[in-house]
């Protein structure tokens, strides 16, 4: 009992003193008192991103970039892959400390597990951040894809309306969910800068979808003609071809994942039933031999 009693009170000491140590490198103390929207907005230390590899433009850093647009996370991937590249540092040595001192101490191998479980899952979650936000960034673009559909046929639907593109717009709001928010912006920012909303409303979403589609409405701004109307039913029939593919690849990969399941009481009908006459056979026959 003491013993785990001291083992947290030097875990609680140790990460009091790295918290203080943190804050002593990285801590600036501001000039003026700020809010929490101006420090979301300050940069962070460039000694930390030029340590970490993050100063400059590199292939890791624009492919970050185009995961965390694609997926609508909006946040810095200079400081995300900083973040990253700091965790997939610190966690191996944390590790690595905490079994060390685990032999070093009289702590139980339960109480080990208990706290190194949770920092090698989260080793694991930073070391495969790739795939996860590939397959985030995939299944956000589907969604995006079949809300571009609806809102583009309820354009069509309107397409001999004398009705304002803005007035379309508004009533093709009921059938977006995804980007609502984003099209409720373009709405609102329409009559300042139509063509800056545009490219925010394409920038926001991060899609190639939302590419086409911004160009579109741009096309149906300047003059809503039958070319127009034509390439919008053009694109609508692409991003449809689109969701089908997808869907038959998730189909693919739900059968192969049926597949491997479905092996599984075969593997076990070979191991209770099988297995143990194979081993009274060969008992059998090295009997006979000697």
């Amino acid at each position: 009992m003491f013993g785990i009693v001291g083992w947290g009170v030097q875990f609680v000491l140790v990460a009091v003193a790295f918290g203080m140590l943190l804050r002593l490198v990285f801590w600036r103390r501001p000039r003026w008192r700020v809010s929490w929207r101006t420090w979301k907005s300050r940069k962070p230390p460039k000694s930390w991103l030029k340590l970490t590899g993050c100063d400059r433009d590199s292939a890791a850093l624009q492919e970050r970039r185009v995961l965390l647009l694609g997926c609508g996370i909006r946040w810095d991937p200079a400081v995300y892959l900083a973040a990253r590249r700091s965790l997939m540092g610190v966690l191996p040595v944390a590790l690595a400390g905490m079994w060390i001192m685990a032999d070093l101490t009289p702590m139980p191998d339960r109480i080990a597990w208990n706290a190194t479980l949770p920092l090698g899952l989260l080793f694991l979650l930073t070391a495969s951040d790739r795939p996860m936000l590939s397959s985030a960034r995939r299944y956000r673009t589907d969604r995006i894809r079949h809300e571009l559909v609806a809102v583009s046929s309820q354009l069509l639907y309107y397409s001999g309306s004398r009705l304002h593109l803005h007035g379309k717009l508004t009533r093709c709001l009921p059938y977006a969910r995804v980007i609502r928010h984003d099209l409720h912006l373009l709405l609102n920012e329409w009559y300042h800068d139509a063509d800056g909303a545009l490219v925010r409303f394409k920038n926001r979403l991060g899609t190639s979808e939302s590419y086409g589609f911004a160009e579109t409405i741009r096309s149906l701004r300047l003059g809503e003609s039958e070319e127009v109307y034509h390439l919008l039913r053009e694109m609508v029939k692409e991003y449809k071809a689109k969701i089908e593919i997808e869907k038959a690849g998730r189909k693919e990969t739900a059968s192969y994942g049926l597949f491997v399941l479905a092996g599984i009481p075969i593997l076990y009908t070979f191991q209770i039933f099988l297995y143990p006459w194979i081993q009274e056979s060969q008992k059998l026959f090295d009997a006979l031999n000697s």
